[in-house]
């Protein structure tokens, strides 16, 4: 499974704001630029994550953005289906999103080859990024 640029980015910011939670906000354009992030790519990926209600912002000269969840409470799991959505390879194994695959045969029929081993694909993807919170994250940097 690839996760995208926001998904990147968006924990890259995390990384930033880590070592100031608690102190001081950075503005976007600090972030962007210590993370070599497109700063209006970043401001979308901002604004997702604060309406999630992990960041809070500032408007202003001395405004910004700082976490208001601890870096303890927060996993990569979390971040990734907020920016990305659901972890999951095909939807028909999604725990978030699920949906049934309205064009393969198999969805008329009690099991399909697939959803095994996709199945324990989402889990073991899950497993890890769930139990992986952005404070060890920011401390393994």
């Amino acid at each position: 499974m690839k996760f995208s640029k926001k998904s990147e980015y968006g924990l890259r910011a995390l990384l930033e704001l880590c070592e100031t939670y608690g102190g001081r906000v950075l503005q976007r354009h600090e972030i962007a630029e210590r993370q070599n992030i497109p700063v209006e790519f970043l401001e979308q990926i901002l604004l997702a994550l604060k309406r999630a209600g992990l960041l809070a912002s500032r408007r202003g000269v001395r405004g910004g953005y700082s976490l208001i969840k601890s870096p303890e409470d927060i996993t990569l799991g979390q971040v990734i289906r907020i920016l990305d959505g659901p972890l999951a390879p095909i939807s028909c194994v999604s725990k978030t999103a699920y949906q049934k695959c309205a064009d393969c045969p198999y969805a008329a029929k009690p099991s399909c080859p697939l959803q095994q081993a996709m199945g324990e694909v989402r889990d073991a993807i899950a497993n890890i990024l769930d139990h992986y919170t952005l404070s060890r994250f920011a401390h393994s940097k």
